[in-house]
């Protein structure tokens, strides 16, 4: 059976009557993160933000798929007020700032990749110290039940997990595809992750109905 948390998610899960209009500034908001990038050509930036959110709906979707397998309760859900809930661990809220967040963590970058911070190479200091960033935050959002867990060993007592699979994964990719030297590379990388995202929403969303 599911838990009450689960149970609260699924009662909202892709709701339309929860609509409130301060999505539309949000959606204005990622737009406006990208034509400025994009205007600036400043295309690290942009494929990195891409392989970003691209990761965490992997994620989002592997996690409703944990769900349907178990039929107790994701690795977390978003149970709170939304705007809408697009699947069990994802609302629209989350949607727009992980669009973002690679961008955004991206910009702390040092130009060269050899440039240290304290000892770590600059990139896996952003990597460590922004999974680190958003754990605490998570946390935070526990503590309000605005993101619930339900599972021991996905916790605030057992961050590990989080840290490494919820969110370094995400920094890992998003600066790889930072580095990478061309185009092409970039779009490669990107498209795949994107594709990946689009196989599993077809085969686990419109032809499974898992998700």
């Amino acid at each position: 059976m599911p838990t009450d948390y689960a149970r609260q998610a699924l009662e909202i899960l892709r709701d339309g009557s929860q609509f409130q209009w301060y999505v539309i500034p949000l959606l204005a908001l990622v737009f406006y993160v990208y034509v400025t990038e994009v205007e600036n050509r400043r295309w690290n930036l942009v494929f990195a933000g891409l392989a970003f959110w691209g990761m965490d709906w992997i994620n989002e979707i592997v996690n409703s798929i944990f769900f349907h397998l178990n039929g107790r309760a994701p690795f977390w859900g978003a149970p709170g007020s939304t705007a809408y809930l697009i699947l069990i661990g994802l609302n629209i809220e989350i949607m727009f700032m992980f669009a973002i967040s690679g961008i955004v963590w991206s910009k702390m970058l040092l130009p060269e990749k050899g440039t240290k911070i304290l000892g770590v190479p600059n990139r896996w200091f952003v990597a460590l110290a922004g999974s680190a960033f958003c754990v605490f935050i998570e946390v935070l959002l526990n503590a309000v039940n605005a993101l619930t867990w339900d599972w021991t060993w996905w916790d605030a007592n057992t961050p590990w997990l989080i840290f490494l699979f919820g969110y370094l994964t995400f920094f890992v990719v998003a600066f790889w595809v930072h580095d990478m030297r061309t185009i092409k590379q970039k779009t490669v990388a990107v498209g795949t992750i994107w594709s990946i995202v689009l196989l599993l929403v077809l085969v686990f969303g419109v032809g499974l109905h898992w998700i």
